[in-house]
């Protein structure tokens, strides 16, 4: 189960669009998902078991302007062809603030190790299985930086295929 912080519709759409060009390019993408449930997202709590959260708190937190950095490649274990396509998230004072938040109205619980305070390594993900090499093609096709708003939560239960909208702004 998972917490992730949503985009208002502006950046929303900015992001798919970086989908779609990567699409046109022939590459891998989460554009090829039509499922409801793909947004665009940052994941920021990960754990096996994640009560519902009361984050009517994070009013005074959000909307919350972010910088979206160019787009780096996480490779797969050694020796995988493919990797991750991500666009990494500026970890400034106020998205740091948020994440630890999010994490304190969770309680305490076995967080994954790339989501926990001090561990967190925020991105959009763009695609999951590009081909190693067609990195720089792919990267080619995407503006360099972008800025975003995070103006909403939600939780996201992969085992039941079910997403519900904490907040919005």
């Amino acid at each position: 189960m998972s917490l992730e912080l949503l985009f208002d519709a502006e950046s929303e759409a900015a992001v798919r669009d970086d989908w779609e060009r990567l699409r046109a390019g022939g590459h891998s993408s989460l554009a090829a998902s039509t499922a409801v449930a793909n947004r665009p997202h940052i994941t920021a709590v990960v754990r096996n078991h994640l009560p519902v959260p009361d984050v009517s708190s994070l009013g005074a937190l959000l909307p919350l302007r972010i910088r979206l950095r160019a787009p780096v490649l996480f490779p797969h274990p050694e020796g995988a062809r493919r990797g991750v396509l991500a666009r990494p998230v500026d970890l400034n004072p106020e998205v740091g603030a948020l994440h630890r938040t999010l994490h304190a109205l969770c309680g305490p619980g076995e967080d994954l190790p790339y989501t926990a305070p001090g561990d967190w390594t925020p991105h959009v993900t763009l695609a999951r299985r590009l081909i190693l090499t067609q990195r720089s093609e792919a990267i080619g096709r995407l503006p360099p930086a972008r800025d975003a708003t995070v103006a909403g939560i939600r939780r996201w239960d992969a085992a039941r295929r079910e997403s519900r909208v904490l907040w919005s702004v």
